[in-house]
């Protein structure tokens, strides 16, 4: 009995609310949490255990585990089985069955069909999964959760991990558990891909597994975000949170961070089943894999992310010859983009080293570094125009002239097309280099200098040769 007084203990706590997936609104009411117990009767499960057969050991643990839990409110359980309708020599890769279908409170039925099933054939797996999607009701709202106890490997060559993936991206049931009871190390890593694999190498062990495995089931989990400048004050807030679902990939939770007035980050519920990467969507992300979530327990994690803000300021012109000027904003030493916007906006940006490319004519870096709760701010000179007075259709191109003489490709005129155009430009020295369409050989290219002064227009005339 000293077990279901542990296991009573551990589950004073309210059962979990199941949230479907990115559906943050709290519950009305508890929803309901429905635990498929997978239970392996295949021949294998003949073999002795400490003075007892598998197959005895495991229907008299799960008999005083449903007994135990069959006065909880809010909670279905059910009953498949496989492995004990054909002999192994018949080699049945069928031979899975729901014994016992959920209904609230329905120990009585679980613990009378244990009793008269014994153990037989093949280990189909696979199979079991496919077929415990049926098994569910149809109910997006509720918790389902899968326990499969097991003392060997799938015997009919399906793909259990893929399948078990599979049904989870489907929200069939959550992150399976996996008990393999009697079992060698190398025989768990090959279960590992399905859940949260345990190994039950003796008996009191299973026993305690079991326990934990439950608990865990039922338990109340919280989830507390803090969110921290350099220093580790907890002075962050108002940005979104999603907690993934590391297995399928999908969206869990979304949530925008909350302090109350003391500056207290709030408490969400969280179901720890399932395992997470928390993606802060500050600019960059911050990003946590796997995280460390204790089923049952108040957990607070912490994460700095510091920031300041990049204001991209308009010079001032009315009207401004280029319109609206964009900036591509990079982290220092990636050529990812963080994020593109248009000057006259403000960004959050988390502190560290950035270069913004400023989409003027020529183009601009500016290398600049953000702070913690300071705005930087980034601006660009006032353009000048350029005129080219010609109406000559030709090829050309437009350089700016470097300090030590070089030269740098700023703009490609419009090929073949009419060079006759006006272009705002940042103040600098440029060439233009022209060859008229109809010009008989490259010699009569023609080249022209010029200079772009802030608020001016300068004009370059162009002659055919």
């Amino acid at each position: 009995m000293r077990y279901l007084v542990l296991v009573t203990c551990l589950l004073l706590s309210l059962l979990a609310p199941w949230r479907s997936r990115a559906q943050n609104v709290a519950p009305e009411k508890p929803k309901t949490t429905r635990i498929l117990f997978v239970l392996d009767a295949s021949g294998s499960m003949r073999a002795p255990w400490e003075g007892q057969q598998r197959w005895d050991v495991a229907k008299n643990l799960l008999s005083k585990m449903v007994d135990s839990l069959n006065a909880y409110p809010n909670l279905e359980l059910a009953l498949r089985a496989y492995g004990h309708q054909h002999e192994n020599k018949e080699n049945n890769c069928e031979d899975s069955k729901l014994e016992v279908a959920f209904a609230p409170k329905n120990a009585g039925a679980i613990k009378a069909r244990l009793k008269t099933i014994e153990p037989k054939g093949n280990t189909p797996i696979t199979y079991s999964l496919l077929q415990s999607a049926q098994d569910f009701p149809a109910d997006r709202t509720a918790r389902n959760v899968l326990i499969l106890i097991t003392d060997g490997l799938e015997s009919c060559k399906g793909d259990p991990c893929a399948t078990a993936v599979a049904l989870q991206r489907k929200h069939v049931f959550l992150k399976p558990f996996v008990i393999g009871i009697g079992a060698e190390r190398e025989f768990g890593k090959q279960l590992e891909c399905l859940g949260q694999y345990y190994n039950a190498a003796d008996v009191k062990t299973f026993r305690t597994i079991l326990n934990d495995v439950v608990a865990q089931t039922l338990a109340k989990t919280t989830v507390a975000v803090n969110l921290t400048d350099e220093a580790g004050r907890p002075v962050e807030s108002n940005v979104n949170m999603t907690f993934l679902n590391n297995v399928t990939e999908q969206p869990e939770y979304n949530y925008v961070h909350f302090r109350d007035a003391q500056g207290k980050p709030d408490v969400l519920d969280i179901d720890a089943l399932q395992s997470y990467d928390l993606v802060i969507n500050t600019v960059p992300p911050v990003r946590q894999q796997n995280l460390p979530i204790r089923p049952g327990k108040a957990n607070v994690l912490t994460y700095k992310t510091p920031q300041g803000t990049l204001w991209l300021q308009n010079p001032g012109l009315s009207p401004n010859p280029y319109g609206t000027v964009q900036a591509v904003v990079r982290a220092q030493g990636n050529p990812a983009t963080v994020v593109a916007l248009p000057f006259g906006s403000r960004q959050k940006l988390l502190a560290g080293n950035y270069e913004v490319e400023l989409l003027t004519l020529p183009r601009q870096i500016r290398r600049i570094s953000v702070k913690q709760g300071q705005e930087t701010a980034v601006t660009y000179e006032a353009p000048g125009i350029l005129n080219i007075v010609s109406d000559l259709k030709g090829y050309g191109s437009i350089y700016r002239l470097n300090n030590d003489e070089s030269q740098t490709w700023v703009h490609n005129l419009p090929d073949g097309g009419s060079s006759k155009i006006n272009l705002p430009m940042q103040p600098g020295a440029y060439r233009l280099v022209f060859r008229t369409k109809t010009a008989t050989g490259s010699k009569f290219t023609d080249v022209r200098n010029f200079t772009i002064r802030p608020g001016q227009t300068s004009s370059v005339s162009i002659f055919g040769r």
